[in-house]
């Protein structure tokens, strides 16, 4: 397999693109996205199989399973940085090392019953949240230390958006 076609299954939907002139209507887009997701992960991984849980997405990349239990890590962490830039001005965040929680003992259990439940109640509480904010809110900000950037909310949820289709998207890839 080249380059390229590694890069492909790396970013299945492609790389996050950093959105410019931010519409309130592309933001209503991002949150249904954000919404929908617990029902279109949960409609891919309802009865599979260990073997299915265990497919890799790409070469030397994470089992099906490792996705899903990333994306509850994740979006915890996630609603926490809206939360926080909600309620301090502009917050540094805290990084985890998600290729390493990826390999812990939670995030290769064969049973994905409970990161679904974090992922279902995590996404209703989140998109309430999101639905609830207003212009002023989205333009509130955090910064993330490792990257060395200052993140709006309104740009966080554009790339939390595409994190939920980036994942679905690798899920797929393993189911194919």
């Amino acid at each position: 397999m080249n380059e390229k076609q590694l890069e492909a299954l790396r970013f299945p939907i492609g790389p996050f693109i950093w959105p410019e002139n931010i519409q309130k209507e592309a933001i209503q887009e991002w949150i249904q996205t954000i919404q929908s997701f617990p029902q279109q992960l949960a409609e891919l991984t309802n009865g599979l199989t260990i073997d299915q849980l265990n497919i890799p997405y790409r070469p030397n990349g994470w089992k099906l399973k490792q996705v899903v239990h990333h994306c509850a890590d994740s979006h915890m962490s996630s609603i926490k940085r809206f939360k926080l830039a909600l309620t301090e001005d502009a917050p540094t965040i805290r990084p985890y090392p998600e290729h390493l929680f990826a390999d812990l003992i939670d995030s290769t259990d064969n049973d994905l019953t409970d990161s679904m439940a974090i992922i279902k109640a995590l996404h209703n509480k989140w998109s309430q949240l999101l639905m609830n904010m207003n212009e002023e809110d989205f333009d509130r900000t955090f910064v993330h230390p490792e990257y060395k950037k200052v993140y709006k909310l309104s740009e966080a949820t554009a790339l939390y958006a595409w994190h939920c289709e980036h994942h679905l998207a690798h899920v797929k890839l393993c189911l194919q």
